[in-house]
């Protein structure tokens, strides 16, 4: 079998979703009990045919499937409990590179503030 034929069959995997996805109204989409078994169907398919063909699995094809199908469907859908995404580069680095700045700083702060009080004693 040849590699067409795995871009044939992720196809059909892929229409068969669609139709599914069909029955889901525009409400229900982030539901994940109503998504859940189209879903599973993609992935199942796209894993089945894979091993069946001797692909690996993931593969680009079948994950360029997940993608579109999450692209397609659940864009909008929003998680309950929010995913924390790392800072941009340029925050992190002031929040580094800051309290790092600080201390030499403090360091002869300490240093002065305890010649002072020698001075005075």
């Amino acid at each position: 079998l040849t590699e067409g034929n795995y871009t044939d069959i992720t196809q059909h995997c892929w229409d068969y979703f669609v139709d599914l996805m069909r029955n889901v109204t525009t409400s229900e989409l982030c539901e994940w009990k109503v998504i859940s078994r189209p879903y599973s169907e993609l992935q199942g398919c796209l894993e089945y045919w894979a091993e069946r063909l001797n692909y690996s699995y993931p593969n680009a094809l079948a994950e360029q499937y997940i993608f579109q199908s999450h692209h397609h469907y659940f864009h909008n859908c929003t998680l309950e409990h929010p995913v924390y995404f790392d800072p941009p580069e340029d925050v992190l680095l002031a929040m580094i590179i800051a309290p790092i700045c600080l201390i030499p700083f403090l360091v002869t702060l300490v240093i002065w503030r305890s010649k002072d009080g020698k001075a005075q004693a």
